[in-house]
């Protein structure tokens, strides 16, 4: 979905709130939260940060939920899935780059360890049995999608989706799809920090804020307050 069709949608979000509190029937706000068992098994910890690469549709939510994240360090709205060529806003919208949305979490594995990120990832950042989607959001750009940078993020990964269908936690099968990492490239300036610096915007308010309410609620000893906004990274205006 194009800026232009967010702006849109909008607009038609605004108009269906103010129908609702008309006619006093509850508009659902993003997606409900799920409860998960955390994953059996986890990434050893390590010295040093480390890289946790996601995509579950719009990256303005996926970023506002981990930079609310305790021992999260950094966390980068961008592409990945693609080539460097194509790794651009306006091209990635078209859908046909090969890219999702995703964001880079750089991480301290003392504070939190990348099963917890998935943890928090399945649970309230997006409904992994989505097909190509997110709430609003339709196009392979917006697929659930994790891109791992080692063979033990990959394994764990998979052990986790594997875990939580056999739980039956959802009630269809999990469509995220793992895979390793080939590249991130950052997104343009102007999508770093949306949610923190456009809390008001419909889309934010209607979507994602409700993400990070329920990280507060469900991960109250990994949520913090203060947001940890982009720094160190170079991004394109």
């Amino acid at each position: 979905m194009s800026q232009l069709s967010r702006l849109s949608l909008c607009a038609a979000a605004i108009g269906a709130l103010a129908i609702a509190a008309f006619v006093s029937v509850p508009i659902r706000a993003a997606e409900d939260a799920v409860v998960i068992p955390p994953p059996a098994t986890d990434v050893a910890p390590t010295d040093g940060l480390q890289t946790a690469v996601l995509s579950g549709g719009c990256f303005w939510g996926v970023q506002g939920v981990f930079q609310h994240t305790a021992g999260v360090v950094n966390a980068v709205s961008g592409y990945a899935g693609g080539s460097r060529m194509t790794a651009s806003y306006e091209q990635v919208s078209t859908g046909t780059t090969g890219h999702a949305e995703s964001v880079e979490i750089k991480y301290d594995p003392k504070t939190i360890s990348y099963g917890k990120i998935l943890q928090i990832f399945f649970s309230v950042v997006h409904n992994p049995t989505e097909l190509n989607r997110q709430g609003p959001d339709s196009g392979t750009q917006y697929r659930s999608a994790i891109f791992t940078t080692s063979d033990e993020q990959n394994k764990v990964a998979e052990a986790y989706i594997a875990q939580l269908n056999a739980a039956k936690v959802y009630g269809r099968p999990i469509v995220t799809k793992v895979s390793a990492l080939q590249g991130f490239f950052p997104a343009e300036a102007y999508h770093q920090d949306y949610l923190t610096l456009h809390p008001n915007q419909p889309y934010i308010a209607y979507n994602d804020l409700p993400k990070v309410e329920n990280l507060k609620k469900l991960f109250a000893a990994n949520y913090i307050e203060k947001p940890t906004l982009v720094k160190n990274v170079n991004v394109s205006n």
